[in-house]
């Protein structure tokens, strides 16, 4: 397998609210705020950078950020191929964050939406060992069109895909069955509890697998506290256990794991060392605020 990642998704800026209690309804409400990069497929992009990986980062920002997106990438060794949009500035995420770590999201995808065909290159697939996508790709009608054309041609030069749901909200909004229409054959699926019980439409763990893995040659379901697990249409395959750790923030844990695992696949390391890899990566994740490697 070459080594090279490319992986297409989205750029946001994370606002982080902890507010100190529980909010208030039409009043106030002490909270630390802060602001990060952040953005499923950017913080994919940055785990595996910092894994060592060699990777591509193909998305859509602000024309006025450009410049300074393209320059957090590359100081985390990330290639960054990014379009700038002069119409829509880019993406925000707000997650508010409850005291036992757990988040909410408000979300504006700004030049997200705008990402299409010309951002996306035949020349981003040469030299390319995997390509992964974030599911958040596929829930606006361009990106979905744009990211389509560029798993066909990645199909046509048998160039493994790996696709991660991203979100088990616009999961539901469009149903599960929409959702893998629009994904087609991968080679990888890595996606977490709630999204491969609802993609599945099962919550049996073993059934689970059996039921992706007729569309996903290989399935990832990311168990948070419980560790991971690997299988296929032959059910679970391998499982290995998380460590305990303070969880502080589990903003990217879900980014990091993918990120752990797919460096270690390109580096040509067994599977079961692979998730071990991930598991790692995503418990390190959840011990600091942020989505991305500090």
């Amino acid at each position: 397998m070459n080594r090279k990642v490319l992986v297409v998704g989205d750029v946001m800026t994370d606002v982080i609210v902890k507010p100190e209690g529980p909010i208030v309804f039409g009043s106030d409400r002490r909270a630390a705020i802060e602001s990060r990069p952040g953005g499923s497929g950017a913080n994919q992009a940055v785990w595996l950078g910092a894994a060592g990986a060699e990777v591509v980062f193909a998305a859509r920002v602000g024309l006025v950020d450009k410049a300074s997106h393209e320059g957090h990438f590359r100081l985390r060794g990330v290639t960054p191929v990014l379009a700038g949009d002069a119409q829509l500035g880019s993406g925000v995420l707000v997650t508010i964050l409850d005291p036992s770590g757990e988040r909410s999201f408000l979300t504006d995808r700004g030049a997200n939406l705008n990402l299409c065909a010309e951002d996306l290159p035949d020349s981003l697939l040469d030299g390319t060992g995997l390509v992964l996508v974030s599911g958040y790709s596929f829930f606006a009608t361009g990106p979905r069109a744009a990211v389509q054309s560029l798993l066909g041609r990645a199909r046509k030069r048998n160039t493994p895909i790996a696709i991660d749901p991203a979100s088990i909200g616009f999961l539901d909004e469009v149903g599960p069955r929409t959702f893998l229409g629009w994904v087609g054959d991968a080679d990888w699926l890595f996606a977490n509890e709630s999204e491969a019980e609802m993609l599945a439409g099962t919550a049996d763990f073993d059934e689970q697998m059996r039921v992706l893995g007729a569309q996903f040659k290989q399935v990832v379901i990311k168990r948070g506290r419980f560790g991971a697990a690997l299988g296929g249409r032959d059910g679970v395959a391998i499982s290995r256990p998380a460590p305990v750790v303070n969880v502080v923030d589990s903003t990217g844990a879900g980014d990091a794991f993918a990120a752990g695992f797919i460096a270690s696949l390109t580096a040509g390391l067994p599977v079961e060392e692979c998730l071990e890899r991930g598991i790692e990566n995503g418990a390190c994740a959840v011990q600091f605020v942020g989505g991305q490697p500090k």
